[in-house]
């Protein structure tokens, strides 16, 4: 008969001999190879969020850029805008109609 074995054998970690680690190697082989798939995953997940944050600040400033873009475009293409740029460099709008070239054959 087997002798009971007490509290102390168990917190002096008795029952680990080598007959239970090396029977349950295959085991801890692949726990470790699952906790470092879990590390590698989370390092990766990490990092494409870190990577989407950066693509959403850029496409935020984009977007923005755009908008000014666009609202300076909008702006310069005005009839009064345009004239005033014309102005400057000397011409005017004309006041009557333009004349038609007619050449007969």
């Amino acid at each position: 008969m087997a002798k009971p074995k007490g509290i102390g054998y168990y917190v002096s970690f008795g029952f680990l001999n080598s007959n239970l680690i090396l029977g349950n190697l295959k085991l801890l082989g692949f726990l470790s190879l699952l906790a470092i798939i879990y590390i590698a995953n989370a390092h990766y997940a990490e990092r494409n969020v870190r990577r989407i944050q950066i693509l959403q600040k850029e496409i935020h400033e984009l977007r923005w850029r755009y908008t000014s873009i666009q609202a300076e475009v909008m702006y310069n293409s005005r009839q009064s805008a345009m004239s005033e740029q014309l102005r400057e460099q000397g011409l005017r709008p004309l006041r009557d109609q333009p004349k038609k070239i007619v050449i007969d054959p």
